[in-house]
């Protein structure tokens, strides 16, 4: 029989918690943000739940007044975040017409319009369609759009004017879930770049009675829920649990599988062969994520590595 020494007991080792949160950390996590707080501050209470110094981003700016899915990208998976930030994306919108905001929400100065009347259901959807598609948009003077390197809501916030260049955005689909004046809600399903306030402001600039956003719930962001969204109270056991691979950012890339020496070509930059146009994600033969890369002229180029 073969017998072991025990082995000695260290007063300071750590607990099983303790030393799950001092491991490595790295993939993606979908937060459901509250009210009343910024995206960054979001990210600074989540950061409680990884290891110190832990690098942790996020996809997609929500307003503090708006609530809903915002994905976190831990670790290495800050590398690809961009690819989480193209995703379309899902709001609900409720809009109150008959007044403006100068932040184009409740959260901004309202000024009612005494002149404004009810606008009849027909009238609305007229005015809705007209929406849908690709459409030239011009940002909220309270945004972190940039004039001469500058946020806008910096220069906003000073007094001084602020205009911005109208910008292309998709808006793929608008669904009338309610309206009562003066109020509306929406299901708006939209690319990359599109302010929900704006469309909050042009839609009551188009119906000549004013508009502005009173609530926003991000429902979606590709595959990513508010459904099953981890609230920002949750533990830290439970966060490290719910944490998805860096691979759910790259779901939309066409992907190639290479064999372990192609890998290690691939992470120390070199090109490997291989078939196909554009970019792929990579992944090693025992199906990791490796790499995002572009293949031209027979030969993959990796773009960002992971290691």
């Amino acid at each position: 029989m073969f017998l072991s020494r025990p082995r000695p007991v260290l007063a300071n080792r750590p607990g099983p918690l303790l030393f799950h949160l001092c491991m490595s950390a790295h993939g993606l996590l979908v937060l459901d943000k509250p009210p009343g707080i910024t995206s960054r501050d979001a990210v600074d209470r989540a950061s409680r739940w990884f290891a110190r110094k832990t690098k942790i981003g996020h996809a997609g700016t929500l307003d503090p007044m708006a609530t809903g899915v915002l994905v976190l990208a831990i670790g290495q998976a800050t590398r690809l975040i961009e690819y989480v930030q193209a995703m379309p994306k899902v709001y609900r919108a409720r809009i109150r017409f008959g007044a403006t905001s100068d932040t184009d929400d409740a959260d901004g100065v309202v000024t009612p319009n005494p002149a404004a009347k009810a606008v009849s259901l027909e009238a609305l959807r007229t005015a809705l369609a007209k929406f849908v598609g690709e459409i030239e948009q011009v940002p909220p003077a309270y945004s972190a759009a940039r004039i001469e390197g500058r946020r806008a809501y910096d220069l906003a916030r000073r007094g001084d004017e602020v205009v911005l260049a109208p910008r292309p955005v998709r808006i793929d689909q608008i669904d009338l879930l309610a309206y009562a004046w003066p109020d509306l809600d929406l299901n708006i399903s939209c690319g990359k770049g599109t302010y929900i306030r704006s469309i909050a402001r042009d839609l009551g600039r188009a119906l000549e009675v004013g508009g502005y956003l009173t609530s926003l719930r991000r429902l979606q962001i590709g595959p990513f829920a508010a459904d099953g969204a981890l609230p920002l109270d949750a533990d830290a056991e439970t966060a490290r649990d719910r944490m998805m691979p860096a691979a759910a950012a790259v779901t939309g890339l066409p992907s190639i599988r290479v064999s372990a020496d192609d890998a290690r070509r691939l992470r120390n930059g070199s090109p490997v062969p291989a078939t196909g146009q554009g970019e792929v994600a990579v992944y090693d033969a025992a199906g990791a994520l490796i790499a995002v890369g572009v293949v031209e002229a027979g030969n993959l180029q990796p773009q960002k590595v992971l290691l």
